[in-house]
């Protein structure tokens, strides 16, 4: 029987990705119920002049489905948790729907993938509904060092639904997170480097969760630094998160690091009484204290001590200082040379190279209003068999992992670390380790506040439950105004 409008709209305006696929699971509604409603939701919200801007396509095989996932379990066929519910994508990841794939470059705007991610064929075999694809910061964010995060030359600017703007830094997977704080789906997916996940859930308070490196495929998304890319999903809460990520991770044939990476086994629920949590003070969270912030981290440390955990304050990096002054040469090596493999094979909208990239923008200035230093700086790197760039990433790895998370780790005999907001992002990203980000209101300023938990790479499901266990004590999410802030 199909719910009322109300008891829909509360279900999928305040529900999780868990409950709604119940309901749909139960009749309660069904997955085309649920699919048009987000569509009308994203067409009411997103588009138009003043709307968020966050979701760049619809997919034109949405309703069809929905129809399939609902037809299925007629006949008593579910495939999981997922099944029915719909979800959006990043515009850097490739689906075979006939939408395009971009990567928020305009020069790519026009580019139809000839294959489908793997991650997006295991949501396909999950049950999932794929709704459209949402924009991103170009090339996540790789094109020059003054654009701010909210913008992209194919998509244009990206608006945050708690009312602020996504400024410089605030990672690139901003249309994924705003789309899923302004419920315009289940969850999303979005991929990081090294803040592109955590940073934009944290700004527009959801959780964020980073997999370690090669947990999850990246064939068919597009690559930034191939020793750090992961993708990973945005949701209302670390449950769903290890819901989707569930779906995603294991090998693929086609994807390598895939075939080496620490996959792990899953782990039962682990409770918040006696959960050791290191607090990284020096050069991590001491980084981005300011007093608005430590109040209410401080509250937050209370909370969770009150609740049983054992903090570890302070707990911290022996490498720390050394890792936030180091330079590396990595992001920029790897980018070129992952970035001309595939406009090599692929050849999107004609583009064989980097270089193809720089020259078109340089004839389209209006599509890259903040320049394109980065993309310039990259595409003069030496490639990574030059001696600067081994060099780089032996010492990327020796200051973010085993002198890092690992000796932090040891030190406090802590499962896990915590930082506030994404104080520990350069870390987590040189190590690929995994990192979850879990919101805790406002700070005294009324600006979005969060924390982020993480461990050394490999320890997912250690930070995925312990994140659970953290968010009840400590989660609580900043309410959009859709009506403000769209008008």
């Amino acid at each position: 029987m199909d719910m009322q409008l109300s008891d829909l709209s509360t279900l999928l305006g305040e529900g999780s990705l868990r409950s709604i696929g119940d309901a749909i699971a139960t009749g309660q509604t069904s997955s085309v119920e649920v699919t048009t409603w987000y569509l009308q939701r994203i067409e009411a919200y997103s588009g138009g002049e003043n709307g968020l801007n966050c979701v760049r396509t619809v997919s034109p095989l949405a309703m069809e489905q929905a129809a399939r996932a609902d037809a299925e379990l007629a006949r008593g066929l579910r495939r999981g948790p997922l099944h029915g519910v719909p979800y959006l994508l990043k515009d850097n990841i490739f689906t075979a729907d006939g939408s395009f794939a971009s990567a928020g470059s305009r020069a790519l705007a026009q580019f139809v993938p000839p294959y489908e991610a793997t991650l997006v064929t295991r949501l396909h075999q999950a049950g999932a509904v794929l709704l459209g694809k949402t924009n991103l910061t170009e090339f996540a964010d790789f094109v020059s060092d003054i654009m701010p995060a909210e913008f992209s030359g194919a998509g244009g600017v990206v608006r945050n639904p708690l009312g602020m703007r996504y400024g410089r830094g605030q990672g690139s997977s901003v249309g994924s997170a705003a789309a899923v704080a302004a419920r315009l789906c289940a969850f999303s997916i979005g991929t990081e480097t090294q803040n592109s996940i955590q940073a934009p859930a944290v700004h527009s308070s959801i959780v964020g969760f980073k997999p370690t490196v090669g947990r999850i495929s990246r064939h068919g998304v597009v690559p930034l630094v191939p020793s750090q890319d992961s993708p990973g999903p945005l949701t209302l809460t670390a449950e769903d998160a290890a819901t989707v990520f569930r779906v995603l991770a294991g090998a693929d044939p086609k994807d390598a690091a895939t075939l080496h990476a620490f996959q792990g086994s899953e782990m039962e629920s682990m409770e918040l009484r006696g959960l050791r949590i290191g607090v990284p003070r020096r050069f991590i969270a001491d980084n981005v204290m300011t007093e608005s912030r430590r109040a209410v981290f401080d509250r937050a440390l209370e909370a969770l001590a009150r609740a049983g955990a054992v903090i570890i304050d302070p707990c911290d990096l022996p490498s720390a200082e050394e890792l936030s002054e180091v330079k590396s040469c990595v992001f920029r090596t790897e980018f070129k040379e992952s970035l001309n493999t595939m406009l090599a094979e692929l050849k999107p909208c004609g583009m064989t190279s980097m270089e193809d990239i720089i020259q078109w923008n340089e004839r389209h200035p209006a599509a890259i209003p903040y320049g394109q230093s980065l993309l310039v700086a990259a595409n003069a790197s030496t490639g990574t068999s030059s001696a600067q760039y081994i060099e780089d990433r032996r010492r990327d790895i020796a200051l973010s992992v085993d002198d890092g998370i690992k000796a932090a780790l040891a030190s406090g005999s802590a499962d896990v670390l915590l930082s506030p907001m994404t104080a520990a992002a350069k870390c987590t990203g040189k190590a690929g380790a995994p990192v979850i980000a879990i919101p805790v209101g406002s700070d005294e300023n009324g600006d979005p506040f969060g924390v982020t938990v993480f461990s050394a790479p490999g320890e997912d499901w250690a930070v995925l439950r312990a994140a659970t266990a953290i968010e009840h004590a400590i989660a609580q999410r900043m309410e959009c105004k859709l009506a403000s802030v769209v008008s």
